[in-house]
Order: C-alpha cells, then structure tokens, then sequence
C-alpha cells in the first residue's frame, strides 16, 4: 500500500476544524469563497478542492468522533440535500464502527496496563532484584504502553532534596535492539538532565504535563544543544514511597504520534508511579540490607579472627603432656582450681575428652580442639566471678558425675559431648550482669533476646566459635549428629537460666517422686540434662566451706558491682551495694545468677 503523507490539522482551524469543533454540517459549493477553507492543503497535495460536504462522525451520545469529508462531485457543481441525506445514514454506521473501535483499542490498552501493574507488584512482592533492574523494567513498561521517544528516572539524593543521585534512561529505539529481551539495566547518564521541570516536580511533588517546553520558563533549552533529539512536550510526575516521600521522578518526552500527553495517560502514569515508588523503596531496603548483611559477615570475620587463640598457643598446647585426671583430682566433688594455673586448666579440659573418648569416637582432630579451648577461654571476658576459671569449674563437676555415677553409659557419647562443649560455653562473653540488668538498661541483647537474654547470647557465642575457622571439632559429624549435638548445646545452656529451672523443677520432681523416670523418652532425658547443667552451675555451695566462701564472695562482688552501676549509671536502686555488704566471720547465702 502507497504510504500517504500525514496532514495535521489544529483544532477548530479551517473547514474540518471547524467541524471537529461544532459538530455542524458544511456543504460548500465553491472552497476558494470560504474563508476557513486553507488553500495551503491544496498547495502541499497539488490537488484542486471545489466543491466540498463536511460532517461530523458522532457516537451515540452525539459526542464528535471525527469528521468525514467527501470533496468535487462528478455529476454536478455541488452536493445536494440528497447527498447530505445519504452521507449522514451512513456516517452513522461509521459512528457506530468507530465507537466501537475506540472501545475495543480502549479495553486492550486497560488490560496491557493492568498486566504491566500486575508485572511490576509481582517484581515488588516476589523478586528481590537490584534498583538497576528494577528502574530497567519500569522504563521499558513505560516506552512500550505510553508510546514516547524517551523515558527517564530520577533517583532523589536522600540527603539533598532537589537533586538526583542516579538518572536512568531508555529511548524508544533501544528497544528493538537485538540485545533489547537481555537487557537487565537501563542507561545511566547518557543524556543532560532538564534540572528546571524535573527538579520542580522533586521538591514541590506537583505533576507537570508541558505541551510545548519551550513556551515554559522551567525548561532550560541548552540540553537539545549539540544535540539531534529535540524536546517537544514532557509528562513529569513524582515517585512517593509508602510513606509519601518523594524518592524519584519519572520524565516521559516525546510521544511518538506528536499528540500531547492526555488525561488518561496521566491517569495512568499515576497509577504506574504507585507501583515504582513500592518497587524502588523495597529494592532501596533490600539492598541496604544486603549492605548490611555483608557488613555483619566482615564484622564478624574480624571478630572470629580476634576471637580466635593463635595457632602457635595451640601448638604448643598440643605437644604438650596432659597428666591423668588422677593428678588433677577431677573425679573428685571437692575439687578446687585455686592452685592451677591456667596452663594447668587446658590440659585437664583436654583429660576430660580423652577419659569420655569423645576425641576418638567423633574423630576430633586434637590440634583443633588445643585451638578450640584456647579460643573459649579468650573468649571469656576478665569479670569477677563469671570467667573462664568459672566454666572450667562447672565442666569438672560434669565430669566428676558421668564418671563417678557411670551416667556417662546411659547418656551415651553425643549427650556427653553436648554437655561438656556446654559446660565450658554456657557463661560465654558474659559481662559481669544478669538478665534483669540488661533489661533494665534496655541493652543490645536485651532488644535482640527478650528472654533468657544472657544464655541465648552465651550460646550465639558458642556457635560462633565452633564456625570458625580452625576451631571446628564438630566437623566430622554426620549431618544429623550435629543438629542433634547443637540442640543438646542449646537446651544445656538454656538450661542455665534460673527461670527455666524453676519451670522445669517441678515436672522433673514429679517424675521422681512418682518413681516414673523412663530413660528412653527424650522428654525424660531433656529434663534431667537440664538439672544437671544447674547442679554444676551452682555446684560450689556443696564445697568444702574455704572453696565455698572464695567463690561466695567472688560472686557477691560482681553482683555488688553490677548494683554499682545500677546505682551510678541507670539511676536506680539496687538490690544491694557495696555499703551494705558485711562479711565479719559469718556464712554467705547467695543469690546466684
């Protein structure tokens, strides 16, 4: 089909516009008389117009659809009555053809939008994509429904309100580049940006619709220069996150009919941005949280690198002989550490593995376990009482009970070295302060764990350091060994909080006294490692009255300290403080924590 030159003609100018406008019928005998006839059309066409009839197409609510134009007829000087007559039959068919139309063209371009809505909620509540993708699919919506030359977005500088921090862009051609359907990431800064319209609409949050920018003072006419793309009209509207803030704008330029942009578009890209500000804020979090994320891994390397003991102290460690538990008196209830060193405390934690072959039947590597233990005791901070020399004394009275009870048979190998690696870590970290100073304080761990808040950090710890590097001596355990080992870990420590021994104490009683404890039920076997991580916890009230009263006051001056600073920092009265403690010759009672 010959391709025809497109003639445009302005609203209400000449015959047609007149029509267009009025809706009135024109039957002119001679064009060249009428003063709204334009001779230029017949200058361009070449063509010589007579004698003309012009009608409105009207749909069937007498609203203008078109105007149809029959020009010279062939068997006389003009049209006549006649012809008006026959020419409005059946333009009425016309009006229903085209109406029908224009509501068919209508109701795809309402199910293409939908689906680009319904793409982009999915991007926004299924995808977790970059803000690079994200602005790439918006854009390319955006050409292909609206139509345009060009389309831009404008990230706003969080801290400068007014200017962008990223431009994107995509023109209408790029689109039908071969690596169009590939494309994951729109163009950044390839084109000057019209500071004057779009940062209007970034600091006011008005929409602008320009039909021709060049008549708008906001425009600045220097971005067409050196240029071949030159600006005719521009849709600009902002981009509002949940909470009505302005984080971007989205510049449309250019529709490619040349028609200005309509109610409807706008409508529209209203209904778009809604969406655009959800999938760019989303996008903004989970990047940052991605950020985050990395941030925390790093931290975290760091930490474990500095956490760990060096590997020349477990060497050392390593070669080193490790006396009988005999020599330490570790079977014993009456055990006291007050003349070891710490030297001495790593050989007999070492005995302990050896004496429950814990090293031979989990395959243990010995080096990392020096490695291992030496890592736990540097992770313990120096507090007054809940330190290194304080785990060391609760896993020796474990010990002393599997053996000397032969408990260590029925618990079985996995049980034991739960409650051992527990025993050792259950007071991890530990700041010299219990779980109702770190609420008080509304401190970190208090916001992270809100209950068993120190346990659940001392446990987190003790994760921490059997990940790391070097330190890992669960390594050679089947996947189901070690989600049982590390469930057996964090029940034991757990277990450690007095309130979960108060809620415990009385079903494990019960079981006693009705003389109903069955061995093979888990629930039976939970309980009693529970009570036995709080005897060996509190196990120094049951020592010899020098071992008892050392570690009594070593207790009550890190609790005395704790109401201190409770006193100082928190403003607040303690339960007790230094000015009322009074020991002259007379037993403590504790409250342990």
């Amino acid at each position: 089909m010959e391709t025809k030159e497109e003639i445009r003609v302005p609203w209400g100018s000449g015959i047609v516009g007149f029509v267009a406008e009025s809706g009135e019928t024109l039957n002119i005998p001679d064009a060249y008389q009428d003063d709204r006839f334009n001779q230029e059309i017949d200058a361009r066409t070449g063509y010589r117009t007579k004698s003309l009839l012009c009608m409105a197409i009207k749909g069937k609510r007498g609203d203008v659809l078109g105007v149809a134009q029959v020009i010279n007829k062939r068997d006389g000087p003009c049209f006549t009555l006649k012809d008006e007559r026959v020419f409005s039959n059946y333009l009425q068919f016309c009006g229903i053809g085209l109406g029908n139309a224009n509501l068919y063209q209508h109701s795809r371009l309402e199910v293409k939008r939908t689906q680009v809505l319904l793409d982009l909620a999915r991007m926004i509540f299924e995808e977790q994509s970059t803000i690079e993708h994200m602005v790439c699919r918006i854009l390319t919506h955006t050409l292909s429904l609206m139509q345009c030359q060009r389309a831009q977005v404008l990230l706003v500088h969080e801290a400068s309100k007014g200017t962008f921090s990223r431009v994107f862009d995509l023109e209408s051609k790029d689109l039908t580049e071969t690596d169009s359907d590939s494309r994951s990431s729109p163009f950044e800064g390839r084109f000057p940006i019209n500071i004057g319209i779009t940062g209007y609409v970034a600091t006011t949050g008005e929409m602008l619709n320009i039909t021709n920018v060049y008549e708008d003072s906001r425009f600045d006419p220097q971005v067409d220069e050196n240029s071949e793309f030159h600006h005719r009209d521009t849709l600009c509207m902002p981009i509002r996150n949940t909470e009505c803030q302005v984080i971007g704008v989205i510049q449309l330029i250019n529709k490619l009919d040349k028609l200005p942009f309509s109610a409807s578009d706008e409508s529209f890209v209203e209904a778009f941005t809604i969406f655009c500000g959800m999938g760019i804020h989303n996008t903004r979090m989970y990047e940052k949280a991605i950020t985050a994320m990395a941030k925390q891994r790093v931290t975290l390397e760091v930490l474990s690198y500095h956490a760990t003991a060096p590997a020349e102290e477990a060497e050392c460690l390593r070669t080193s002989t490790i006396p009988s538990s005999q020599h330490f008196r570790l079977h014993s209830f009456d055990f006291d550490d007050d003349q070891m060193s710490d030297e001495d405390t790593y050989k007999a934690c070492l005995r302990m593995f050896l004496d429950l072959d814990l090293v031979k039947r989990f395959q243990i590597e010995y080096d990392v376990l020096c490695r291992w233990l030496l890592s736990v005791k540097k992770n313990y901070r120096k507090v007054i009482y809940h330190n290194w020399r304080h785990a060391f004394n609760v896993a020796q009275m474990m010990f002393a009970i599997l053996t000397k009870t032969k408990w260590w048979q029925v618990l079985g190998d996995m049980e034991c070295l739960g409650l051992l690696i527990a025993c050792l870590c259950h007071d991890l970290d530990h700041r010299g302060t219990n779980n109702s100073f770190q609420i008080k304080a509304s401190s970190a761990l208090a916001q992270l764990y809100s209950t068993s808040t120190m346990e659940r950090h001392h446990f987190d710890q003790c994760l921490m350091i059997l990940n790391t590097q070097g330190n890992q001596i669960l390594s050679h355990l089947s996947p189901d060994e070690y989600s049982r080992v590390l469930k057996i870990l964090e029940d034991a420590i757990l277990a450690t909080d007095l309130a979960v021994y108060f809620r415990n104490r009385g079903a494990f009683m019960e079981l006693i006294d009705a003389k109903s404890y069955n061995w093979t039920k888990d629930e039976h076997r939970d309980l009693l490692r529970g009570m036995l991580m709080t005897v060996c916890d509190l196990s120094a009230i049951t020592k010899p009255w020098d071992v008892e009263r050392r570690v009594a006051e070593l207790v009550a001056s890190e609790f005395f300290e704790q109401g201190d600073i409770e006193r100082e920092e928190l403003n607040i009265t303690p339960i007790v403080s230094h000015c009322i403690y009074d020991c002259v010759e007379r037993r403590v009672y504790i409250e342990s924590f």
